[in-house]
């Protein structure tokens, strides 16, 4: 795999606690400087990680939770593995709950064997860094998650929410389908896909559809000191919060963007691709959209386009209404969904 950035960022995007720093937040402050220390451990541990150990043995995959204990440690301490019972530790517990109910989805919905689809371990760490860390990643250079509790005012504890649990989650599948290169258009559509599995599976476990659905991002870990609703709205980007920088139209992308800049917009752009997801869900469903999208992934490559992403979901379309997997009028609507945000479908080749 190229090395790439995902696990730079974070749920909460750098920008978001610049943001917040900028207006005299203190917790957000400190956690930009942890984020660059994380960074240096990742960077450290990746050293001693072969990749045959993230492959693991297995053709079932296990939940491993493990408290860090305030510390930058990984697997410091083993609390709950698959099939033990509840421990004393909530947050533990709705951490190994949640990563279940995602692979649960993986499997039932998506047709996917775990993370990397062959069974590989889900390793989960809690109470990771200090006692106020505001982050959750997915380091996709050791095959492990980690959750920070958050500050308690701005942010919650982010191993209680589902969609957290999964959009870190399908970074890892990202990673092992196709490596989205972390930057502009394709650094969107990263994060773009993990928003997508995220909702799904929190529309899925709260027994949701598209039309009762809010589509927020985030909603359950934002706090009380939180000036706004969530970190992100698919059904209205942005809309989410006081400042919030999503667009939700390809008319309002910026190819010049520095790449200092969220990596370009990472986050900013995802909102383009999360408003046609939306619409598409809307009109077929949101299980059959996301099983569409998740059918697609691996045929669109690492630097891509949102153009060549409409391509490869217009493909999969075609060949998944063709087997009687989605309704007939899936591929007009995932026409006109892109179409609402600036993206055409590609010409066709002559041949």
């Amino acid at each position: 795999m190229s090395e790439h950035s995902e696990h730079k960022e974070g749920f909460i995007p750098r920008y978001v606690l610049k943001q917040m720093a900028e207006r005299g937040n203190k917790e957000a402050e400190k956690t930009l400087i942890q984020m660059i220390k994380i960074e240096e451990k990742v960077e450290k541990e990746k050293k001693n990680t072969q990749v045959t150990n993230l492959l693991h043995s297995g053709n079932v995959a296990e939940r491993l939770i493990y408290d860090s204990e305030n510390t930058d440690e990984f697997k410091r301490k083993l609390i709950r593995k698959e099939g033990d019972p509840p421990v004393h530790d909530e947050v533990v517990n709705i951490t190994y709950d949640f990563c279940g109910k995602t692979l649960d989805y993986f499997k039932n919905k998506l047709q996917r064997n775990s993370i990397n689809n062959l069974g590989m371990d889900v390793i989960a760490n809690v109470h990771y860094f200090n006692g106020e860390l505001n982050n959750a990643f997915y380091f996709s250079e050791l095959g492990q998650l980690a959750f920070g509790d958050g500050d308690g005012t701005s942010f919650k504890n982010f191993a209680r929410s589902i969609d957290v649990v999964a959009h870190e989650m399908a970074h890892g599948i990202t990673h092992f389908v196709n490596d989205l290169h972390y930057a502009r258009e394709s650094g969107a559509l990263n994060e773009h896909f993990s928003d997508v599995i995220g909702t799904a599976v929190k529309q899925f476990v709260k027994n949701q559809t598209a039309e009762t659905a809010d589509w927020l991002i985030g909603d359950e870990i934002v706090g009380p000191g939180w000036r706004g609703k969530a970190l992100r709205s698919m059904k209205a980007p942005g809309t989410a919060y006081d400042e919030d920088k999503q667009v939700a139209h390809f008319d309002d992308f910026d190819p010049t963007l520095p790449l200092e800049d969220d990596n370009g917009g990472v986050h900013y752009y995802s909102g383009i691709p999360n408003k046609a997801f939306f619409l598409t869900a809307t009109k077929i469903g949101t299980d059959k959209a996301a099983f569409l999208w998740y059918t697609a992934w691996p045929n669109i490559h690492s630097n891509a386009t949102f153009k060549d992403a409409l391509g490869a979901i217009l493909k999969s379309a075609e060949t998944l209404v063709h087997r009687g997997e989605l309704p007939q009028e899936t591929v007009s609507v995932v026409k006109n969904a892109f179409e609402e945000v600036g993206v055409s479908a590609p010409v066709p080749a002559l041949t």
